[in-house]
């Protein structure tokens, strides 16, 4: 087509020229729709020719083509060219109008290019309708449809278990929720009832579950995989499968705490100290083992995740328990005992040596849990034994001091000191030079003292007799000897303050060897002979003077028959191993006792100073039985004449002291019958089975005796 024709000037008069804008600046929409300039400035390479403004094309003229106008947000972006970096400076060349339709240049109704802006600038240009909306409105629809789908998807598998899904080994995967449950509890609701395995090293036990606190939860466990979710993971899992998923499990920790905590005493493994020791010469040990104790809080962790979960017995934490002598302490013991018998130890003493072998010093060494170290000790005691058999009379015993009766009176004698050796001091000693490899000590003498001192024992003030007694002899010779013979025994015997005399220790052994011969007792009911018999006379006279001086009764026991001889009620028998005579010196002085024989009678008395006023009285006889005869027969039977009734009597004992009762007491005792044997069988056909007794009364009832080892006399 042909060539535009320029549009006749506005008869108004042509626009005046826009003035230059910065590059930076976009162009108003209201600069958009003015008529370009009649003349631009030509680039300053080529200035264009000047050409005639173009005449107004008449109304009706047909060849004129539309032009359109050009917008703001089609304009294009025109670079400008930096001006060179050197030179002289060059002056702006005036816009010039560029030929409609040329190349490269805008129409006359176009106006300058835009600069660059953001991309979203053209949108909101000059008014035209935006297309942003319907992009966004598009853009909303998709999102809408893309939920809707998404949620659909979620809706559809929300009632079903994901495939592949196992709990605690159960498959339940593309179950729906009630099949799940139902499975669940088929399989699991057995096994969480089972009792819990749990261990600790070597030692195990078992856990209620119920009592623990411990509860499977089946349709919680569903819960958690069904329903509906927007999660993508719960959507993928539908899609792809899942892998086993723990129970639900509800747990009481402070229930399965406790429950563990009871356990702990029987979990634990107790650590094994070290020890060292000696076996004959040669040094021995034991190694030390740690031992292992419950972490109560991490085993709380570990029974709940694992339960229902895992086969087996639950392995629960632990820490370790140091034993108390750990293996170094044992090591280095062990060397101090194999030095300790490495060799003997010579000890001088007294002008003497000894040898100890390394044998005698394993015997007195052992080692010690010190805490946490084993210390070498050495037994003193044995080690001043061993000494003592290395040497000749090396020792010399101290003479305690002791009462006799002179003229009548106690009297002390003795009192010496002796020599002896201190064991700490030895044990010290002896112990350091088997410790060394200087294996000779030296010891000193020391001065031993008695037991009782001279100046101990006049201090006690036995001064006088508080009491006496004497009973009538028998008139068998060799029961008399026995008690002329215990009478020697208990002469000058003391009674410190606050001890307590015992007639069986004091008298003791009652065998021929101490002087006792046999005589008259009766045994198991049975009159016989036993060595010693006799001695419950002295059992009785003694009873009786600690009686009147106000002593205490520690034990004492009456015949079971009684004999005239002796007052009723008040007297008492002994029977090795069973029955003692013993009474308490409970005032501050000292009490000697002196025994002898005269006149027909056994005398006893009490030396010491008078410290009790005591009143005695007796009851009559009550619920007499009389002696009745009684027939025997057989090679055992013994005849006998009888002695007195039975009977029953109290005996009442009042104590003062200035004047102050401070006892009141009474004693009942029942006597049986003493009655006569009766033998229906010739003697002569007895005497050859006959065999006296031998170690005392044997009573069947085991409440009398006269002798050391017999219940009656």
């Amino acid at each position: 087509m042909g060539h535009p024709t320029e549009r006749e000037p506005d008869p108004a008069g042509p626009a005046p020229a826009e003035p230059a804008r910065p590059e930076t600046e976009s162009p108003t929409p209201a600069a958009a729709e003015q008529p370009a300039p009649a003349e631009q400035p030509a680039p300053a390479q080529q200035p264009a020719p000047e050409q005639p403004a173009a005449e107004q094309p008449a109304a009706d003229e047909p060849d004129v083509p539309y032009q359109p106008r050009v917008r703001l947000y089609e304009q294009r972006v025109i670079a400008t060219v930096p001006a060179p970096p050197s030179g002289p400076p060059t002056q702006a060349l005036p816009a010039v109008a560029s030929v409609p339709g040329a190349a490269g240049t805008p129409g006359p109704d176009v106006p300058p290019p835009a600069e660059p802006g953001s991309p979203l600038d053209g949108l909101a240009g000059d008014g035209a309708p935006s297309r942003a909306p319907k992009v966004a409105l598009w853009a909303g629809i998709g999102l809408v449809v893309v939920a809707g789908l998404y949620a659909g998807a979620q809706w559809a598998v929300a009632g079903s278990v994901p495939k592949g899904t196992s709990v605690a080994g159960v498959e339940i995967g593309g179950m729906d929720s009630e099949a799940a449950v139902a499975a669940l509890e088929a399989d699991l609701a057995p096994r969480a009832e089972e009792p819990v395995e749990v261990r600790a090293g070597e030692a195990s036990s078992t856990i209620d579950p119920a009592e623990a606190g411990l509860s499977f939860d089946a349709q919680a466990t569903v819960d958690g995989l069904t329903g509906f979710s927007l999660s993508p993971a719960h959507l993928w899992e539908h899609l792809v499968g899942a892998d086993a998923v723990p129970p639900a499990v509800d747990v009481s920790r402070p229930t399965l705490t406790s429950a563990i905590s009871g356990l702990e005493d029987s979990l634990k493994v107790e650590p094994v100290d070290g020890t060292v020791g000696f076996e004959g010469a040669k040094a021995v040990s034991t190694d030390a083992v740690e031992g292992s104790g419950v972490l109560v809080d991490e085993a709380v962790d570990a029974v709940a995740d694992a339960w229902l979960v895992t086969s087996g017995p639950v392995d629960l934490p632990t820490e370790v328990v140091e034993p108390a002598v750990t293996q170094a302490e044992t090591d280095a013991a062990l060397e101090q005992a194999q030095q300790v018998v490495s060799g003997p130890v010579t000890v001088d003493v007294g002008e003497q040596s000894a040898e100890l072998s390394p044998k005698a010093l394993a015997k007195a060494t052992s080692f010690k849990n010190t805490k946490g170290e084993l210390k070498a000790r050495f037994d003193g005691e044995k080690l001043v034994s061993d000494v003592v058999d290395g040497t000749d009379d090396l020792l010399t015993e101290p003479d305690d001091a002791h009462f006799v009766f002179s003229g009548g009176k106690p009297v002390v004698e003795g009192g010496e000191q002796g020599t002896t050796l201190d064991p700490d001091d030895t044990a010290s000693a002896v112990g350091k030079a088997a410790l060394s490899t200087e294996r000779t000590t030296e010891l000193k003498l020391v001065e031993r003292e008695p037991e009782h001192t001279k100046e101990a024992l006049e201090d006690m003030g036995v001064k006088e007799v508080v009491s006496s007694f004497s009973t009538p002899l028998t008139s068998e010779p060799i029961r008399t000897r026995n008690l002329v013979r215990g009478a020697e025994i208990l002469t000058g015997t003391l009674v410190a303050p606050g001890d307590t005399f015992s007639l069986l220790d004091t008298l003791s052994p009652i065998d021929e060897s101490n002087g006792f011969v046999a005589a008259g007792v009766v045994s198991n009911g049975v009159h016989t002979d036993a060595v010693g018999g006799g001695l419950s006379q002295m059992a009785t006279t003694t009873y009786n003077a600690g009686f009147f001086a106000g002593f205490d009764d520690a034990g004492h026991q009456p015949h079971s028959y009684w004999f005239s001889r002796y007052p009723a009620g008040r007297e008492a028998t002994i029977y090795v191993g069973a029955i003692d005579m013993k009474f308490t010196n409970d005032t501050p002085y000292g009490a000697v006792l002196r025994s002898w024989v005269s006149g027909g009678e056994l005398h006893v008395e009490i030396w010491s100073t008078k410290y009790y006023e005591v009143k005695t009285s007796a009851s009559s006889k009550q619920n007499v039985q009389p002696a009745t005869p009684v027939h025997k027969s057989g090679a055992g039977c013994e005849p006998y004449p009888g002695g007195n009734d039975g009977f029953t009597i109290t005996n009442y004992r009042k104590v003062y002291h200035d004047g102050e009762q401070v006892k009141d007491e009474a004693k009942t005792w029942t006597y049986k019958p003493d009655n006569p044997v009766v033998c229906d069988q010739p003697k002569a056909d007895r005497d050859a089975d006959r065999e006296p007794a031998d170690g005392g009364d044997k009573d069947g009832d085991n409440d009398g005796g006269d002798d050391g080892t017999a219940k009656e006399d």
